[in-house]
């Protein structure tokens, strides 16, 4: 669908991640770390996600399936196919670290660091979600004016 000239865009930055089990990550995300489905496009083949945008608290990720690297310059890989070597962290701003992090540990979320405090400031924990990404989730508001 095309904007109409003069329509304007919401500026945003949304990751993008990519995984090669996308119906089982999407399940994942929203079972541990509590996003909600806003929409899911299937691929034509079986368990392909074309596109996924999920929810957390106002805030979008998008994702996808895995592509065949044969499939043109854009096929990013996950975490796993790297041999775990990860180039980013989703950082996650919420209220309660602390809830958020005995919702993803029953959910059986791979803990790199228990709920700690921040010498910067907030309260957090780090975790791995299905497929390697690290995900920080904290109480840090990086918008909030330096103490």
């Amino acid at each position: 669908m095309r904007r109409a000239v003069g329509m304007s865009v919401r500026p945003s930055i949304t990751p993008c991640l990519i995984y090669h089990d996308a119906p089982a990550a999407i399940e994942f995300l929203c079972r541990a770390f509590g996003f909600s489905r806003h929409l899911v496009v299937p691929g034509a083949r079986a368990g392909e996600i074309l596109h996924a945008q999920l929810l957390l608290d106002g805030c979008m990720i998008m994702l996808s399936s895995a592509k065949p690297t044969s499939e043109g310059p854009f096929s990013m890989v996950p975490p796993s196919v790297t041999g775990g070597l990860v180039t980013s962290c989703l950082s996650v701003a919420l209220d309660d670290p602390d809830g958020h992090y005995a919702r993803a540990l029953a959910a059986g979320t791979n803990i790199i660091a228990a709920p700690h405090d921040n010498d910067y400031g907030g309260r957090g924990y780090e975790c791995f979600d299905r497929e390697g990404n690290i995900w920080s989730f904290s109480s840090y508001d990086p918008w909030a004016a330096p103490a």
